[in-house]
């Protein structure tokens, strides 16, 4: 892959960063997306995507791409709104994507407002609201965000490991269970006072998000449903699996978690790089012969 060049565009409340993997306008480019997850760690996979031109970039609130206003939160459908004016700017008429965690919810907005996207991957977008246990499930995540208002990162993240730790149906007994030792997880026991954490500061809009099964149906956009192998009994495969069986569609499988793209670190997270780069170029090479 050639190096990437770096570009910036000032949009309403905003600038956003952006890298340029290749030409985009040598073929239908790929963005490769993840939210709240910054930009920078989408290395290894990019590297597995041989020569096709790819587009990264962090939304709005992550990592380059900062805010006038730190304290707004961002709805899907204004990262939606971002996602289209970077196409504008670059002149694409027509983009694939893979898109991860809440970047998958961002991307499915982005088609209900008519996006250019011929294929998207949407990869365990984590929508609470189409799970079969989304009352229990909401509750567990205002939880999150309760915790996180009151004591700060460390009680919001213990939490939010706990959750998303969790196999099986939200029941409860999940809802009301203590907040975990942030201590355990390694994370702060102190509170700095901030709340503009990309994760638990922005993220509420996502997981909250209702999707509009008509029009992702009627869209002629063609919708890929991704749930990692190791993921699927955890809340962002459940979600996953929920939405394939929403939209009439066959989950499709990937390599290792709901973080499978990364490689594997000493916390036992990641995956493999590898075989989930593999695994993506079949999947939209399948869409192009499909389409």
């Amino acid at each position: 892959m050639t190096e990437a060049h770096t570009k910036t565009l000032a949009v309403d409340g905003a600038v956003l960063t952006y890298d340029l993997h290749g030409d985009p306008t040598s073929a239908v480019p790929l963005l490769v997306l993840g939210s709240p997850m910054q930009a920078s760690f989408f290395g290894p996979l990019v590297a597995e995507l041989g020569d096709r031109p790819v587009i990264t970039l962090d939304f709005r609130g992550t990592d380059r791409s900062r805010r006038d206003d730190p304290s707004t939160v961002v709805t899907p459908e204004e990262h939606a709104a971002d996602l289209h004016l970077v196409a504008t700017e670059l002149g694409l008429a027509e983009v694939d994507a893979f898109a991860t965690s809440g970047a998958a919810v961002n991307c499915l907005a982005w088609v209900e407002a008519g996006g250019p996207i011929r294929t998207l991957v949407a990869h365990e977008g984590p929508i609470l609201s189409v799970l079969p246990d989304r009352e229990q499930a909401t509750a567990a995540w205002r939880r999150i965000l309760d915790a996180y208002d009151a004591d700060g990162l460390g009680a919001g993240m213990a939490r939010f490991l706990q959750l998303v730790m969790h196999e099986g149906p939200i029941t409860e007994a999940d809802v009301s269970a203590p907040t975990p030792d942030p201590a355990m997880f390694g994370l702060p026991t102190t509170d700095d006072g901030d709340r503009t954490d990309p994760l638990l500061g922005q993220f509420r809009p996502c997981t909250f998000w209702e999707p509009n099964p008509a029009a992702l149906r009627d869209a002629d956009t063609r919708i890929v449903i991704g749930v990692g192998e190791q993921s699927r009994d955890t809340l962002p495969g459940r979600s996953a699996l929920a939405q394939a069986e929403l939209l009439g569609l066959e989950p499709t499988w990937f390599p290792a978690g709901h973080d499978g793209f990364l490689p594997p670190n000493e916390h036992g997270m990641g995956g493999d790089p590898v075989a989930f780069g593999a695994r993506l170029r079949e999947v939209l090479a399948s869409s192009v012969t499909a389409g």
